[in-house]
């Protein structure tokens, strides 16, 4: 084949990979959203969140988080977590908190939340954020899990464990689940019942989580609890209410929902805030 024919050929390629992804102004925003196809990070303006101090019954789990975040945002080690368990506990709003406490401490961290279904593109993302070495990035994917025949977990090692290249060191990663395998209990059992080796059948996808450093357990809250956030919220919001009253509403509301959480909580607040006059 003559050089000229080469030649062409590099050209046409040239033309069909797609350009390298221009970094963004980090300096206007302190969050963004990993978009692929074109590979791009969008900034958040505002981002949805609630003060570190309202987030209650989740104190282990707040310090812990908190004290890791900070320790990654100064530079210093810190370990990948995975905050799994029951829905509706906080585990999102808690990422979301630190990180905000974080640039209230004038640190230079900045949120990238990605989405499950791109986890195939976080390759990409790691190479643009390991090209900003001045900044510090908390990589975060909401509401992770897998299921069958499911493999988006390989793509997450990239992320874990980094390859012969590794993990950029100025990147760390946050992750919510509901479930501690992030896998279904009945595809264990299924693979470890039919397996000639049943140990073995599932220790690549069950050894997934035990590549975080922390893991961040979320139990249902009893009522107390359920009802300390209330008061949490209406505290915060200036509202005063009689205590019985508030008690009795608060109650009625979770019986009708068949469930206590944090989130539960905020909603039960939003309707009494929107019934007194007033935006949560």
């Amino acid at each position: 084949m003559s050089r000229a024919s080469l030649d062409r050929i590099a050209d046409a390629l040239e033309r069909l990979a797609p350009p390298p992804v221009p970094l963004p102004d980090l300096t206007g925003a302190d969050a963004y959203v990993w978009h692929p196809d074109p590979d791009r990070l969008e900034p958040v303006a505002r981002v949805d969140r609630v003060d570190l101090t309202q987030l209650i019954g989740i104190d282990r789990s707040r310090d812990t988080l908190l004290a890791n975040t900070l320790q990654f945002a100064r530079g210093h080690g810190a370990n990948n977590a995975l905050l799994w368990g029951a829905r509706g506990m906080g585990k999102s709003s808690l990422v979301k908190a630190v990180h905000a406490e974080a640039v209230a401490q004038g640190l230079p961290l900045i949120l990238v939340e990605i989405a499950r279904d791109d986890l195939s593109s976080v390759g990409r993302l790691l190479a643009v954020l390991g090209a900003a070495p001045r900044h510090r990035f908390l990589l975060f994917a909401d509401d992770l899990s897998f299921g069958h025949d499911d493999a988006q977990y390989k793509s997450l090692k990239a992320v874990l464990d980094g390859g012969i290249s590794g993990r950029p060191a100025n990147v760390i990663f946050y992750a919510t689940s509901n479930r501690r395998h992030l896998m279904p209990r009945d595809m264990i059992d299924n693979e470890r019942s039919s397996a000639i080796h049943p140990g073995e059948a599932v220790e690549e996808k069950v050894s997934l989580s035990d590549r975080f450093g922390l893991w961040l357990g979320f139990h249902p809250c009893d009522q107390d609890q359920y009802l300390a956030m209330i008061q949490g919220y209406c505290a915060a919001a200036g509202l005063v209410i009689d205590p019985d009253r508030l008690r009795a509403e608060a109650i009625e509301w979770q019986a009708t929902r068949g469930a206590r959480s944090g989130r539960v909580a905020w909603q039960f607040f939003c309707d009494l805030a929107g019934r007194h006059g007033l935006s949560p």
